[in-house]
């Protein structure tokens, strides 16, 4: 397998350039229905249940989903999240592991076998702003696709990614006088994406993209056409779509003519439609969330000629 081989092939065959993020929460109402809590009581199954209902409902319609690692680690359901990607890979379906890992070289080794070789996931999110010894070890695995967070969905996400840094030319340690005219300022969600590209400049490509994607917040579409700028072989994860505000209008620059190069995710939008809906009680939250995306599918190959 290779992910962005495979990515682009079931987009294709399906017509969807959707991911269902798998975000399960138990803690009040409008989450995972009371009567699956009632039922099965061990989270583990709850979720696990959960989700297949959720994956049944849905697998032809979209090419991938991406489980948020730390859902499953709050309730101590691992084992529901391992056996959701098994079965999510039964159902034809790709898997993106939303972990954001990083760390250093020996440790960040270990995430890399946790994620590829543990949980069997086929793509990952990663935090590089440790830089390039944090993402080697991932890189190692050559097949699997990667997402480096650039441009997050969160507000916040300006307080460090979209201030500017100074690039100067090795004279800070001369005697010369720093001239204004040879500093560069650029932002660091900017400078981030450089790094990618320049990092992903030697790995294999398949429809002119390879495996090293971006995370880039659909909530800001002007930082995302800046960055599609500089990264012309990249994937871009895009989450905020739906409850995070994002529209159909917002995601257009992460793709290019043939309707490719994007991943549209949507969580809380998708796996609780029901509770927006008059349509559907919450025994039938898969019919649901199939709606939803349905909707999504119609509004987004519209815009982007898919």
């Amino acid at each position: 397998m290779n992910f962005i081989e495979d990515i682009i092939q079931s987009i294709s065959d399906k017509r969807s350039v959707v991911c269902m993020g798998l975000d399960p929460r138990i803690d009040k109402e409008g989450e995972i229905p009371q009567f699956l809590i009632n039922e099965l009581e061990d989270p583990n199954k709850i979720i696990l249940e959960f989700n297949k209902t959720l994956i049944d409902n849905t697998f032809d319609l979209i090419p991938v989903i991406k489980p948020q690692i730390a859902f499953y680690e709050k309730y101590e359901a691992l084992n529901a999240l391992k056996d959701t990607i098994k079965y999510a890979h039964k159902k034809d379906l790709l898997v993106i592991l939303d972990s954001k890992r990083n760390d250093i070289g020996s440790t960040s080794e270990a995430y890399a076998y946790s994620t590829f070789k543990v949980f069997n996931a086929d793509a990952c999110t990663l935090n590089a702003y440790l830089g390039i010894d944090g993402v080697k070890p991932f890189l190692q695995y050559k097949e699997k696709g990667k997402f480096i967070l650039v441009k997050t969905s969160n507000p916040s996400s300006k307080d460090f990614q979209n201030i500017f840094s100074a690039h100067l030319p090795d004279i800070i340690n001369s005697k010369t006088e720093i001239n204004v005219e040879n500093i560069t300022l650029e932002r660091n969600y900017i400078k981030m994406a450089r790094l990618v590209y320049d990092w992903g400049n030697q790995l294999d490509r398949f429809s002119e993209f390879h495996n090293l994607g971006v995370v880039v917040g659909a909530t800001f579409p002007e930082e995302l056409k800046a960055v599609r700028n500089v990264i012309k072989n990249s994937f871009i994860l895009l989450p905020g779509f739906g409850a995070q505000g994002a529209k159909v209008s917002d995601i257009k620059f992460g793709f290019n003519q043939n309707g490719l190069g994007g991943i549209v995710n949507s969580s809380r939008g998708i796996i609780y439609a029901y509770c927006k809906s008059e349509k559907y009680p919450p025994s039938k939250f898969g019919e649901a969330a199939r709606d939803k995306i349905s909707e999504m599918n119609f509004k987004i190959n519209k815009e982007i000629n898919l």
